[in-house]
């Protein structure tokens, strides 16, 4: 059976906005902003690192060349604004000019060279884009990497007539000042937090980047896919303040009309878990028209940490590790696994591998033959194993999403077929760029949001991704095309297992070589590693990786006989029985 849980847990933001029938009016504009933003935040944020870069306007008499090149220049602005550089631009485009449609950056450019007729060139190198939101698409079309920058005169003057709507800055500035944070959506059906990645300003800009993130919403590309409480109709125009001790006053404008409590309180949940990216908050306090809005007992204040109920790693996940030892279903905390007490852990099922739900209630398992697949409890009695799947090929190890929906992948001899199994029935999903493939491995969010696949070309692996859609009763509607995440550096990928690093990062370990691997985090947006990514190189066999998205559960390299601790700086190694294999967390 599939479980349902309720939006609204115990003491989880239960009755936060009664009487909340506000009908405040004010002006309402159409998203306007993106990735540069003008900052209106104070208080105690981290500053914007570096120093402050305050370009020149244009200079009389200088170049077309030079005008471009100064145009380039005066986007590096630091705090990030636009307004010298729109002076290099003609009267009428700087009317039309909008650097807030998407950001390239480049790791080099040409200098700029006269072209045909009035124009001006340049050439990027290395050149990858963002749309409006700061969300990260990858390389930038072979066709756009040479900008054409047509020429006017005005009073005597060389201006630019015609500009790219976008941010155009070096790769090197703007991972200086921006940085790569999740927007909180909710699933389809309201029961779960679903982070969408996207890069913001640093700063005193970064409190205000995040509210006008979650007020733009969703792109339409991920209708189906996740859903935002916070009401249509609030202006753009927010401001964000951060006191001395660390409470975020979010003023919005806007005529939102009645609300309910619940949707109210999805409202503030994604307004906590995003803000709490920030570590300087601790508290948020919205007001809406300039009212206030106050909770029983005249509360004003809403700490960051409220929300746990939908925690996108899943409110009530099991922190154990799960895996087979000497053919029994065993768990414990990292290298001390014991029998589980349900019929897997009692009497050998003859299985290979298996993937535990996350309040780790059920299991699935697939036979050694890799035609078969059995669900059982993890406590409890024999009878109650079945057979949910059977004349497969040879199916991978499952994997669970918080719905309690399973996930299957059967490598068939036509090429890799998906499906879930929700009471107890297997429908098969098409994955586009997935389904027919070799597929070496896969993943399953825990939000139930995102399809990850490792599928062999014969150049080597490739790392793919999907989005899942649901109604809003949890029906899989179906997946979108898969795209590929970008893995740097050359060579033939061998990717031998991936795992959940976090909601939004992938663990993938490569072999380089027969006993020499390397484990890497990846972004699922194929954005390029942050300061806070793992790169490592293990000598030795590794299986396998044991990942969770849980920040407080270590990432384990497995050996044949041992644990290596991937989390810790010291790389901790824990012994390991030989007998245990498929050993992983659940989901």
């Amino acid at each position: 059976m599939r479980r349902r849980r309720g939006p609204v847990g115990p003491g989880q933001l239960v009755g936060l906005l009664v009487a909340l029938a506000l009908a405040v009016s004010g002006c309402v504009r159409m998203p306007e902003s993106g990735p540069v933003v003008e900052t209106k935040s104070g208080g105690a944020v981290n500053e914007q690192p570096g120093i402050s870069i305050d370009p020149r306007p244009p200079q009389a008499g200088a170049s077309a060349p030079d005008i471009v090149k100064g145009f380039l220049d005066a986007m590096t602005a630091t705090p990030i604004q636009t307004n010298v550089a729109k002076q290099f631009l003609a009267k009428d485009a700087q009317a039309s000019w909008n650097p807030e449609r998407r950001t390239i950056t480049y790791s080099d450019a040409s200098p700029p060279r006269a072209g045909h007729g009035s124009s001006v060139a340049v050439t990027l190198s290395g050149a990858h884009q963002l749309d409006s939101r700061g969300a990260w698409r990858g390389p930038l079309p072979r066709s756009e990497q040479v900008l054409r920058f047509p020429m006017t005169k005005e009073n005597g003057e060389e201006r630019i007539a015609v500009a790219p709507n976008a941010l155009i800055v070096p790769e090197t500035w703007f991972e200086q000042r921006f940085r790569e944070v999740s927007l909180y959506f909710f699933d389809p059906t309201a029961q779960i937090l679903v982070p969408e990645p996207v890069f913001v300003p640093l700063g005193d800009q970064l409190p205000t980047a995040l509210v006008e993130g979650l007020l733009r919403g969703p792109p339409p590309s991920l209708a189906r896919v996740s859903r935002s409480f916070i009401p249509p109709g609030l202006d753009y125009g927010v401001s964000v303040t951060v006191s001395g001790n660390g409470v975020a006053d979010i003023a919005l404008k806007g005529d939102v009309g009645p609300q309910t409590t619940q949707a109210m309180q999805l409202m503030l949940a994604q307004f906590t878990w995003t803000l709490r990216q920030e570590p300087s908050i601790q508290a948020v306090r919205i007001s809406i028209g300039g009212q206030q809005i106050q909770l029983p007992g005249g509360v004003t204040e809403v700490s960051v940490d409220q929300g746990a109920a939908f925690d996108p790693t899943g409110a009530q996940s099991s922190s154990l590790l799960y895996g087979l030892r000497r053919g029994l279903l065993s768990s414990g905390p990292s290298g001390e696994l014991d029998p589980v007490a349900g019929p897997l852990g009692a009497e050998r099922f003859g299985v290979r591998s298996v993937g535990v739900n996350l309040d780790a209630t059920q299991v699935a398992a697939v036979t050694d033959d890799g035609r078969v697949v059995l669900t059982a409890p993890v406590r409890g009695p024999a009878s109650d194993v079945r057979q949910v799947m059977t004349g497969a090929t040879d199916v991978l190890r499952p994997a669970w999403d918080f719905a309690d929906r399973l996930w299957l992948v059967d490598r068939a001899p036509g090429g890799a077929r998906v499906s879930y199994v929700e009471d107890g029935h297997p429908t098969s999903v098409t994955v586009p760029r997935v389904t027919g493939t070799s597929v070496r491995g896969f993943l399953v969010s825990r939000d139930g949001s995102r399809f990850v696949a490792v599928v062999h070309h014969p150049a080597g692996d490739a790392l793919m991704v999907s989005r899942i859609r649901h109604d809003d009763q949890g029906a899989v509607l179906g997946a979108s095309s898969a795209q590929r995440i970008s893995w740097e550096g050359g060579g033939r990928l061998r990717i031998r297992d991936i795992g959940w690093h976090t909601p939004t990062t992938i663990a993938a370990l490569h072999v380089l070589t027969g006993d020499l691997s390397q484990v890497r985090t990846i972004a699922v947006d194929g954005s390029p590693p942050g300061l806070d990514s793992l790169s490592t190189t293990l000598q030795g066999r590794v299986l396998s990786l044991a990942a969770s998205p849980v920040a407080s559960e270590s990432l384990y390299a497995v050996t044949r006989s041992s644990l290596i601790d991937l989390s810790s700086p010291e790389r901790g190694i824990a012994p390991l029985d030989p007998g245990v294999t498929s050993l992983g967390y659940v989901g």
